[in-house]
């Protein structure tokens, strides 16, 4: 049976590439229409937390245990929020803490998502130039469909 509503994975990370990449992920969503309710799911990956040194007397906490951790949480989710919500499309908020390329990817597998949306580009052109473009190895390593967004 053909099952038209999808489960959508969207990477934010704040940068307006990934903005731009949340409201097209809700619109595909909303595009299924109300009969067949698609699912986004808004994922933030946040960068490894590192194992602490003989020299961090004083380790800082993770980015979610920080005391600003709400408000930036609030500023990172706003527009997958506020697009998800006028468009009455189910959003589920995720936060995750890893290799973003990796973390996509795994999350994307074990939920079965049928597509993941992300920016073109959400880090500087030296990181991406040493790392490599998370987009561009969650597409060719991918085993749903990948919309990137410019």
């Amino acid at each position: 049976m053909l099952n038209l509503s999808k489960k959508i994975l969207v990477a934010i990370d704040g940068s307006p590439q990934s903005d731009k990449a949340a409201e097209e992920a809700v619109r595909l969503a909303a595009a299924s229409g109300t009969r067949f309710k698609s699912k986004v799911h808004a994922m933030l990956v946040l960068p490894s937390m590192r194992t602490p040194s003989f020299t961090d007397f004083f380790p800082s906490p993770p980015a979610t245990e920080r005391p600003d951790w709400e408000e930036t949480r609030k500023r990172i989710f706003y527009v997958v929020e506020k697009a998800a919500r006028e468009a009455d499309v189910p959003l589920v908020s995720e936060v995750v803490y890893g290799e973003a390329a990796e973390e996509i990817l795994s999350f994307a597998e074990e939920h079965e998502m049928d597509v993941i949306v992300i920016g073109s580009s959400g880090s500087g052109r030296v990181r991406r130039a040493l790392l490599g473009s998370v987009s561009a190895k969650v597409a060719s390593q991918a085993r749903c469909s990948v919309y990137i967004v410019r």
